[in-house]
């Protein structure tokens, strides 16, 4: 054949195309934008049988011509040669996933009913096999009327057969594609014939992929599915307390003894004072509650690589829509329940501009690990260890309240901000439903190491810099006989004042003074008190008792409730607030979003308090 000059590969996300454009194309690649937008452009060249080279553009990934992103928009403008300056593909290749056929066979009917020379790359037929699917592509070739070859990209197999395929492609398009058979299918009758033609197409398929597909019967299932992804949640807080109790205990009496072993061979001085009140009582305090975030991020990694979060992603996205929120917006605030600054960063895959700030003004609300320490000392400290039914630990519940609480509170403000200030119309969203498979545990290990990693040396620099600054805050200037150190100290000075605000919601001065260093890091807030506490007695064996114990003596439940209703709400640290900053351009949007934040934070545990003091807790 000659006189092809270009060629576009095109499909959904994740069919392979770009390990397809790699293996036609090798080291015959230049990248760029297309003009006007900030989409990547990737062309190679392809050399056709008779020589003739071809240049092979690799389209971003799309679930529809009807755009509804950038990426989606470039793929239409180019396929139906509206893109300025960018020449209509004379041949399509239309990659498909042997192993999802039925998804991406919806989006092939649309690029195929246009009527241009089309040839269909199988791709991944490998994996196909591998999860006991038997797919005929002469079959599928009859149905679809174009050519078929089954290819595996990464391994090179069936290239040679599709840039023949390509080579031999008709040259021109129809005369009238108004004419081809799926020109006027609706998305629902698209649907119908995608699954009709897969079934059509798979010869037979394993017990294993027929066990898979019954599994999204129920997970995915409209009323079946949210249950299901509740009870994984409650089983999941159920287990970090549980769990996590036996070795907090052990780590917490290694603490304790090494305060202990400070106080017998050193003697007293500001040296001492140091190490014991600020690094170890301080520091150590935070430190103790590493299991628990093991225990978490185990359940977290475990769902990701057994492909279950993305069906999560699912079934939240119909909630989300009701509040205005496209779907696009779940894996950012996935995100934010590790940390709310990739999830900010993570909005940057959100097309709509308002869909995004709101997206970024409510992650916040997520709770983020960081919380997890405030949460379980404030738990271990007032709840009480018991069983409230059959498995059920009533400090569990109380932790999957505080979850619980900050997805509502995140669904009700993008409630009230899609109507107010991000006013706009939620855009729609598809997804790619990842394979069932068994999590590797080098992998589950690597990422817990990660994660553990990344606690302890937030603890061993912000969390311990932060406490030392504390600590130095709290001991100058020395007090005078019979006087409060800490109402002596300069922090203690900060923190009456501050007391004075957050009074009428039932916190004390050690609580207010807890909150200023929080907003470095929210852990530092168990750091301060236990530092607060361990500086404000001068009896050895109170700065080596456990701070749950010091707190269920000084607090009151109202109030140790009220703290809780402040950190679900409460704005995060300093890094959140600059890096939203620099995703909004400005501080208009950081600024508002610390001041309802804050005001959401003070509302809600005054209310706590209020409530709590008048039912007598």
């Amino acid at each position: 054949m000659s006189g092809l000059r270009t060629a576009a590969l095109v499909g959904n996300p994740n069919a392979g195309k770009s390990a397809l454009f790699n293996a036609l194309t090798g080291a015959r690649q230049k990248i760029a934008n297309y003009p006007g937008v900030t989409v990547e452009r990737k062309a190679g060249r392809l050399t056709l049988p008779s020589g003739e080279p071809v240049e092979l553009i690799d389209l971003p990934g799309s679930y529809s011509l009807d755009a509804s992103s950038p990426d989606e928009e470039v793929t239409r403008k180019v396929v139906l040669g509206e893109f300025a300056g960018e020449a209509k593909p004379e041949v399509l290749i239309l990659v498909l996933d042997a192993s999802n056929l039925e998804q991406h066979l919806v989006f092939a009917q649309e690029v195929i009913a246009l009527g241009h020379p089309t040839v269909v790359a199988l791709n991944m037929f490998d994996l196909a096999e591998r999860d006991g699917l038997v797919v005929d592509p002469g079959a599928l070739e009859q149905a679809l009327g174009v050519p078929v070859i089954p290819t595996v990209a990464v391994r090179r197999r069936g290239l040679d057969r599709l840039v023949e395929a390509v080579a031999s492609a008709e040259r021109k398009a129809q005369e009238d594609p108004s004419d081809h058979p799926m020109a006027h299918l609706t998305l629902p009758e698209r649907r119908l014939a995608a699954r009709n033609i897969a079934k059509g197409a798979i010869l037979s398929q394993s017990a294993r992929h027929l066990v898979h597909t019954k599994l999204d019967k129920v997970l995915l299932h409209p009323w079946l599915g949210p249950p299901v992804l509740f009870a994984l949640l409650f089983v999941i807080f159920q287990a970090v307390f549980a769990w996590a109790n036996p070795l907090i205990d052990a780590l917490d009496g290694g603490v304790g003894a090494l305060i202990e072993m400070v106080n017998a061979h050193m003697s007293a001085g500001i040296l001492r004072d140091f190490l014991t009140q600020g690094v170890l009582s301080g520091v150590g305090s935070v430190v103790v509650f590493l299991p628990q975030i093991i225990i978490l991020f185990a359940f977290i990694l475990v769902l990701e690589q057994s492909g279950y979060m993305a069906r999560a992603a699912f079934l939240m996205d119909r909630l989300m829509s009701y509040v205005g929120l496209s779907g696009r917006s779940f894996i950012p605030l996935l995100s934010s329940f590790a940390c709310a600054i990739p999830g900010i960063m993570a909005t940057r895959s959100i097309a709509d501009p308002k869909d995004r700030l709101t997206t970024i003004l409510i992650a916040p609300l997520m709770t983020c690990s960081a919380r997890l320490p405030v949460y379980a000392v404030i738990i271990a400290a007032f709840i009480p260890e018991r069983s409230v039914g059959y498995g059920i630990g009533l400090q569990g519940l109380v932790l999957f309240g505080l979850y619980v609480a900050g997805i509502v509170g995140a669904v009700l403000a993008a409630l009230v901000l899609r109507r107010s200030v991000t006013a706009g119309r939620a855009s729609g969203f598809i997804m790619e439903l990842p394979r069932y498979q068994m999590p590797k545990l080098g992998d589950l290990l690597i990422g817990l190491w990660q994660r553990g990693w990344i606690f302890l040396r937030r603890a061993g620099t912000i969390i311990f810099t932060v406490t030392v600054v504390l600590w130095i805050m709290l001991s100058f200037p020395k007090a005078a006989p019979g006087e409060d150190q800490v109402d002596a100290s300069i922090a203690g000075h900060l923190a009456n004042g501050l007391a004075v605000v957050v009074k009428p919601i039932g916190f004390d001065r050690d609580m207010a003074l807890s909150l200023i260093p929080a907003m470095a890091a929210r852990e530092v807030a168990v750091s301060s008190l236990a530092t607060t506490y361990a500086i404000s007695t001068d009896d050895e064996d109170a700065e080596v008792a456990a701070l749950t114990d010091q707190l269920a003596a000084r607090w009151t439940l109202p109030m140790a409730l009220a703290f809780l209703a402040w950190f679900v709400f409460a704005p995060q640290c300093l890094s959140t607030i600059a890096v939203a900053r620099r995703e909004t351009n400005g501080w208009k949007w950081p600024i508002f979003m610390l001041v309802y934040l804050f005001g959401l934070a003070y509302i809600f545990a005054g209310l706590t308090f209020w409530l709590a003091s008048a039912a007598g807790l």
